[in-house]
C-alpha cells in the first residue's frame, strides 16, 4: 500500500515536479533555437531561455530550502548524495516522489520504481523479461543517476563491465545499473549509513 505522505512531502514533489517542468520547456526552447534562422524570434527564444534559467535556479533553491528545514530530509539528502553518481535533483526526487526509501526489500523498491524485471512467458512461449509499471518520475531520474554512476561510482561500473562483457544489450546493461543503485541507496537509506 501507498504511504501517505505528509505535507513537507506533497511541497517537495510539487516544488520537484515544478522544476523537471520548467527543464522539459527549457529543453524545447533550446531545440527550437537550433531551428530558427530569424534573428526576431532568436531573440525572443534567447529571452525565454534566460527567464526559464532564472526559475530553475529560483525553484533550486527552494528545494535546498526546503530539505535544509527538515532534518530528515536534509539526513537523507546527505546520505543519498555521498553516493557517486546521485547529485542534488536525484536526491530531492527520491526524497519527494519515493518516501518508502529505506523502508522496503530490495525486491519491493525495485517493483515500486518499475525496474523489477518481469517474464513474458506462457505454456511453451518463452518470452524476455521486461520492466513495467512503477513511478516514472523515479525511472527516469535514476536513468541519468546510473548514466553517470557507471563512470564513476565503482560498484555499479564493475557490473556494467560484466555485464557488458557477458554479451548484454545496452538497456539491459543500464536497467541493471539503476536497479543496482536504487538497491544500493535503499540499504544506505535503512542502515543510516554514508557511501
Amino acid at each position: 500500500p501507498k504511504t501517505h505522505s505528509t505535507p513537507q512531502t506533497a511541497e517537495l514533489a510539487e516544488l520537484v515536479r515544478r522544476r523537471r517542468q520548467l527543464n522539459d520547456l527549457q529543453t524545447q526552447e533550446s531545440n527550437r533555437l537550433l531551428m530558427i534562422h530569424h534573428p526576431k524570434v532568436k531573440k525572443s527564444i534567447k529571452k525565454m531561455l534566460k527567464t526559464l534559467n532564472f526559475q530553475i535556479n529560483e525553484i533550486d533553491q527552494l528545494i535546498r530550502e526546503h530539505i535544509d528545514a527538515d532534518d530528515n530530509f536534509k539526513n537523507k539528502d546527505r546520505i543519498l548524495q555521498s553516493a557517486p553518481g546521485v547529485g542534488p535533483q536525484t536526491s530531492a526526487m527520491l526524497i519527494a516522489n519515493l518516501p518508502e526509501l529505506g523502508k522496503l526489500n530490495r525486491q519491493e523498491i525495485a517493483a515500486l520504481a518499475g525496474l523489477a524485471p518481469y517474464d513474458c512467458s506462457s505454456g511453451k512461449y518463452d518470452g524476455r523479461a521486461h520492466i513495467w509499471g512503477g513511478r516514472k518520475d523515479v525511472r527516469s531520474v535514476l536513468y541519468m543517476a546510473a548514466f553517470t554512476a557507471c563512470r564513476f561510482n565503482p560498484a555499479i561500473r564493475a557490473l556494467a563491465e560484466r555485464l557488458r562483457q557477458n554479451g548484454k544489450a545496452y538497456k539491459v546493461v543500464v536497467t541493471a545499473c539503476m536497479r543496482k543503485l536504487l538497491i544500493i541507496l535503499n540499504t544506505m537509506i535503512r542502515n543510516q549509513t554514508l557511501w
